[in-house]
């Protein structure tokens, strides 16, 4: 639509525009952002977000579903019309939710009605028409940034409304879908540093060392299970809630960019999976070439070990219920069909674990390990001494 095709009281609207300042993907993973809200649907939030982010969506997922077939079968105007129609009467309390999550007060949201009818009556194209997207480059934090998947008018027109409102909101250049490009880029380019890899049994309590020993040296450690909320085993997930492969390299990428102290990382050995999720390549090649240290224990130190960890939360029993059967039927149906699902409804949980050990996990453990070998050997029954003589080890290296 034209100027001079527009109603006379969106003359003045339109001459002027409403200017959007975006920033990049890097700028707002960099901390340049004091708040980041996500306009996507739940479903797409819960899939992968930016770290920090938080989710207001400007639709729910079954209204999200009928937008975007009203945008393929219909027409992108009709989508555009039948998103308003939705938007009309809760606007004014996302927006509200918008400014609660970036602690912003004293905005007049009385205002919102206005200036909806003002930014939409012309329909999509001339809503397009009216905003003016430009990459910005502050010089300090910015309060606010929005976005949705692409940059599109979803997140461009609460945009223009939080800035005709006086609002210091930014756009994220690209959406979501850049800054998921972003991610990949940098898991690419990444040069991680020299490695080294706690190894063990299950059970000798790794995590426990490896959270140890980030107490005691800041910094130190990339915790790959804790990114990725899976132990790394088949009943891995009991009691926790593992995230989705974007979620686990955005946050892979953004411990990577944090750095670290010393020219050195520890991780915590694993195979290429950590769950469901996959070690990105670069990072994976530290590992394999990284240097090993043996971590050891008793087995009554790993049964507690496992004990403690997988029933620790709530609905964890039944969880682990669920897998069970999985494990009988590996270890061979006709002598276990039962056996391990039997122990647990018995609360028989050390022998449950201790067949769990040395049937299942112990031998799957020596197999991947092979003929790999390690430079120093330490105990873990006390995870603060283990870590304490682990980091010494280290340090001895330096020198």
């Amino acid at each position: 639509m034209k100027p001079s095709e527009v109603p006379t009281d969106l003359h003045d609207l339109l001459e002027g525009t409403v200017a959007l300042p975006l920033l990049s993907a890097n700028a707002v993973a960099d901390g340049g952002a004091a708040a980041i809200v996500d306009l996507r649907s739940p479903a797409e939030f819960a899939d992968d977000h930016l770290p920090g982010a938080r989710n207001r969506p400007l639709f729910d997922n079954e209204e999200r579903a009928l937008i975007g077939f009203l945008y393929h079968r219909a027409s992108p105007g009709e989508a555009f019309d039948r998103g308003i129609e939705l938007l009309r009467e809760r606007l004014t309390e996302l927006v509200a939710g918008i400014l609660e999550e970036a602690g912003i007060e004293g905005v007049d949201l009385s205002r919102i009605p206005a200036e909806l009818e003002a930014l939409t009556s012309a329909g999509q194209h001339g809503l397009e028409e009216l905003l003016a997207p430009f990459e910005a480059e502050p010089e300090s934090r910015v309060p606010l940034v929005v976005h949705c998947w692409r940059g599109g008018l979803r997140s461009q027109s609460v945009l223009a409304l939080l800035r005709r409102l006086g609002v210091d909101a930014y756009g994220l250049q690209g959406g979501y879908k850049h800054y998921r490009r972003w991610v990949l880029d940098g898991l690419e380019q990444c040069e991680p540093l020299p490695t080294f890899v706690l190894a063990g049994l299950t059970g000798v309590g790794k995590t426990l060392v490896l959270r140890e020993l980030e107490r005691q040296r800041t910094g130190w450690t990339l915790d790959l299970e804790g990114i990725a909320q899976h132990r790394s085993s088949t009943l891995g997930m009991v009691g926790l809630d593992p995230v989705s492969q974007k979620l686990f390299d955005g946050g892979c990428l953004q411990r990577l960019r944090a750095g670290f102290p010393e020219p050195w990382m520890v991780v915590e050995g694993e195979s290429r999976k950590v769950g469901d999720v996959i070690i990105p390549a670069r990072l994976w090649s530290a590992m394999q070439d990284g240097r090993r240290l043996e971590l050891t224990a008793p087995l009554d130190v790993r049964v507690k070990v496992l004990s403690d960890d997988y029933l620790a939360r709530a609905g964890s029993r039944e969880q682990l219920a669920e897998r069970l059967p999985f494990i009988e039927q590996r270890l061979g149906k006709k002598r276990f069909d039962g056996v391990l699902t039997g122990l647990l409804a018995e609360d028989r949980i050390d022998e449950l674990v201790e067949v769990l050990l040395e049937r299942y996990y112990d031998p799957l453990y020596r197999h991947s390990e092979g003929d790999r070998t390690y430079e120093a050997r330490v105990d873990t029954s006390d995870p603060a001494a283990c870590a304490a003589e682990i980091a010494d080890w280290i340090e001895r290296q330096r020198d």
